[in-house]
């Protein structure tokens, strides 16, 4: 069952559901399945015989976040510790999709899954919480942290780089934000490895290789995309205020998954040059 299926991620397992005949998926976003409501679920799981659940729901406008903080931490928190619950009741798997916002973005080296956790927004404390519950209440579950995930689906931050740099002659954005890119097909494809290796539990960190800033990955946009007119310029991001504070660094190390699992993470620029040919 796989949860959020109308989002960047959901949509993307559809792609990927499609190259394999031996998974049966069955897809739901909040028309089909209400995962604030427990006994939704259990009769979901029921009647369709699940046997692993994939949740890829999540609130994920970090800004708004601030303000909305009841419905954040419902489909952040909440919602996650009730699908752990039927998880737990009927035995059956559970992965998570969380976020390297649980980090405050302080190191200066890529984290790993044991690092401390200390968030500095609501949306990344609402997500650590639910990382809490579901390991509490299902200690069998993997949890999958990634970062700066964007799609052929939905809205997302290439989308918003390619139009806005055809829109206008200057464009600023902030260099001092460092992290990973990553192609929400490349975890689609990753999260769908584990299904058929079988889960392992624990916690996971999953983004593309390699390492840029909000700037680097825009110039890279631009050139990939044909868009040679917008003039990019550096920010710094006390120039670039936003409600909710983001980590300056929240580069993954992603060493225990390609451990465990034999993952193949790609390296950012080519998945990017995958997406723009998608899109």
């Amino acid at each position: 069952m796989i949860t959020g299926a109308n989002g960047q991620l959901g949509n993307e397992m559809r792609v990927v559901s499609a190259e394999q005949q031996e998974l049966v998926y069955h897809f739901t976003d909040v028309a089909e399945l209400d995962i604030c409501d427990i006994d939704a679920i259990e009769r979901f799981v029921v009647e369709h015989a699940i046997d692993c659940i994939v949740n890829c729901a999540a609130y994920t406008n970090v800004n708004k976040a601030e303000e909305d903080t009841v419905l954040c931490d419902k489909l952040n928190h909440l919602a996650p510790a009730n699908l752990a619950r039927v998880a737990a009741k009927y035995q059956i798997g559970l992965i998570h999709v969380s976020t390297d916002y649980v980090f405050n973005g302080e190191h200066h080296i890529p984290y790993r899954e044991d690092d401390a956790t200390c968030p500095n927004s609501v949306y990344g404390s609402t997500k650590l919480a639910g990382e809490q519950a579901i390991r509490e209440i299902h200690p069998d579950a993997v949890i999958i942290r990634t970062a700066w995930l964007y799609s052929t689906f939905g809205n997302n931050f290439v989308k918003t780089m390619l139009r806005l740099g055809s829109e206008r002659e200057e464009l600023g954005v902030v260099f001092d934000q460092i992290g990973t890119p990553t192609y929400a097909r490349d975890l689609a494809r990753a999260i769908q490895h584990i299904l058929h290796q079988g889960i392992v539990p624990g916690i996971y960190h999953y983004s593309n290789e390699g390492v840029c800033s909000w700037y680097d990955f825009t110039k890279m946009i631009f050139v990939l995309g044909g868009i040679n007119r917008c003039n990019l310029k550096p920010l710094h991001t006390d120039e670039y205020p936003t409600p909710a504070a983001r980590p300056h660094y929240s580069v993954l190390d992603k060493s225990k998954i390609k451990q465990t699992y034999g993952v193949s993470v790609p390296y950012w620029m080519d998945s990017l040059k995958e997406c723009l040919v998608a899109l």
